[in-house]
């Protein structure tokens, strides 16, 4: 469940020939309009949303992303995720998106589709029984930049990571979620000598599932030394996660097919509540 923020800046390098040999100049080239690029990192907790996915555990992530300097991108994430936090069963999330970007000076744009996949998990405890196969998403998505600042919407074409609606008592209404949105502000801010500064608030509208709207937040601080980021971030949310009154966004580490509420098992954790991490990480 990356957030995805593709920094794929695309340019053209000519060689222009010395005044001096003008007469004799080199017919001038160009550099590959093809880039690839990779990232790797470690983090101590992963947050998707602001909503733990590895039920406190730190996750490995990495990717690879493909872009062409016409402006159209492709690129895969990968990450460990825990199967009591909504992915019975699985431990792996997959994600392949792609899309078209382009910047107007300080203006930039952003339009994609995303998919995410978990392979091994179990949909069908999720919803109720009305899905099979493994959880997954698909969400269409269009951002805006301007210098350190961006927004970005996401929409939902299918039952959100195939979870279907769930009603004030805990209990599927095999209602489908497909619809639901989630709209992010971010900001990152260059202080220089290799420092940085983050932040960013989003809302999430989980379409039929009582309690699932919330709001989540982050502010963080980045350190590159030689290509290796090290940053420490405090995320949090108003997600309802009570577990002792039974809210949605208690998750268990033993999820298993409950008529749709995700809080059975021996152990639970509020998924939203506030969360220091920290993290290094490295793009080749």
């Amino acid at each position: 469940m990356k957030s995805i923020v593709l920094a794929a800046t695309l340019s053209a390098a000519l060689a222009a020939p010395g005044l001096a040999q003008a007469s004799e100049a080199e017919p001038s080239t160009s550099a590959s309009p093809h880039s690839l690029t990779g990232n790797l990192g470690l983090f101590s907790s992963y947050r998707f949303r602001g909503i733990d996915q590895t039920f406190g555990k730190p996750a490995l992530q990495g990717g690879f992303d493909y872009a062409h300097a016409s402006g159209f991108y492709l690129g895969n994430w990968n990450s460990n995720v825990s199967s009591g936090a909504g992915f019975p069963d699985g431990n792996l999330e997959m994600d392949f998106y792609g899309g078209y970007k382009a910047a107007f000076e300080d203006f930039g744009l952003d339009v994609g589709a995303i998919y995410y996949y978990y392979p091994g998990s179990d949909a069908s405890a999720l919803s109720g029984g009305k899905s099979s196969g493994a959880v997954s998403n698909t969400e269409l998505y269009i951002g805006g930049s301007w210098k350190f600042l961006s927004l970005k919407y996401s929409y939902a074409t299918d039952d959100y990571f195939s979870l279907r609606g769930v009603n004030s008592a805990g209990v599927a209404t095999g209602k489908s979620t497909s619809g639901t949105q989630y709209l992010d502000l971010s900001a990152n801010y260059d202080l220089g000598d290799g420092w940085g500064i983050n932040g960013h608030v989003g809302t999430l509208n989980l379409k039929n599932v009582h309690n699932g709207d919330y709001t989540d937040w982050k502010l963080g601080v980045t350190k590159d030394i030689n290509g290796w980021v090290v940053a420490a971030s405090y995320v949090d949310t108003n997600a309802n996660g009570s577990c002792s009154k039974g809210q949605f966004y208690c998750f268990s580490n033993s999820l298993s097919d409950n008529n749709g509420t995700l809080s059975t098992g021996s152990h639970t954790e509020d998924a939203g509540r506030g969360i220091a991490i920290v993290s290094v990480s490295r793009s080749f």
